[in-house]
């Protein structure tokens, strides 16, 4: 007898006073037979590395003279672990190349003589941590990771190879001392702060000479020297208004940008003379 027809025969008996008790006890026993066996519910794993910016867009206009972007992260419960993980941020803004070259005196002349190309390298690059990265994870995890100014990796073009040069290579340093120079390339080892046990923070300082395009924001976590947890967020610098329609009309309209560029120079020059000239 099927289930279904049990339980309509008990339901049936009791409608009967005289069978109220045993049908109460069948249904019941019915239902114990029927209800599904209880599973144990697994732990919760805990949560990933949770990020937020303050403002994921930066607007440059005429009068952009640089800005500040607030990084906030949430760590992964380690169920008490103490202390905190280790951070490192790492922004890294549109790749570029760029070329260096190396002076010598030629006839009483200091001329170029040699050059070096970085390919792809990017054109902004900032490293906030809680403190040294060298002091986080042994060498080779950090360069694996990128973790730390000296372990981003600068390809250059050397002859017909491509490599990441040892950082005390000559055109690498005079490189990154342009950038710097620039307030392009920079490290802070005491940039990010826990504002609460599993909750940090880290300003991102965008100078007013920023290149526009996205930004990659990424967040790398250590416990016991160890990567723990990784996590990345985009952030955009964009020109708008009129810088926007300028910079645009001079990449899609080149020749018509300089025609114009050269007829405003023109009248500017001329207007100049007819105010200034002395009859």
């Amino acid at each position: 007898m099927s289930r279904a027809a049990a339980l309509a025969r008990l339901v049936a008996a009791a409608a009967c006073p005289a069978r109220l008790v045993p049908a109460m006890l069948g249904i019941a026993a019915l239902g114990l037979v029927a209800a599904p066996p209880v599973q144990a519910q697994p732990a919760p794993e805990p949560q990933g590395l949770v990020l937020s910016l303050s403002k994921a867009r930066v607007t440059i206009t005429s009068s952009f003279s640089g800005d500040s972007i607030v990084l906030f992260g949430v760590t992964p419960d380690q169920h008490g672990v103490a202390p905190p993980p280790d951070v490192v941020v790492t922004v890294r803004g549109p790749n570029q190349s760029f070329v260096t070259w190396k002076k010598a005196r030629r006839f009483g002349l200091w001329t170029n003589v040699e050059s070096r190309s970085f390919l792809a390298a990017p054109s902004y690059l900032a490293v906030l941590s809680n403190r040294p990265p060298a002091e986080m994870a042994d060498a080779d995890t950090l360069r694996q990771e990128q973790a730390g100014f000296v372990n981003n990796r600068l390809i250059q073009r050397v002859g017909t190879d491509y490599a990441d040069v040892v950082p005390g290579d000559p055109f690498r340093q005079a490189f990154l001392r342009v950038k710097q120079s620039q307030g392009l390339y920079f490290e802070r080892t005491e940039a990010v702060e826990f504002i609460a046990p599993h909750v940090f923070r880290a300003v991102i300082p965008i100078p007013g000479t920023a290149p526009i395009g996205t930004y990659d924001v990424q967040v790398k976590l250590f416990q016991d020297r160890e990567l723990i947890a990784r996590g990345m967020l985009p952030l955009e610098v964009a020109k708008v208004d009129f810088e926007q329609s300028v910079a645009t009309a001079a990449q899609q309209h080149p020749f018509f940008y300089g025609l114009a560029t050269m007829l405003g120079a023109l009248a500017v020059g001329f207007v100049a003379n007819l105010a200034f000239r002395r009859d």
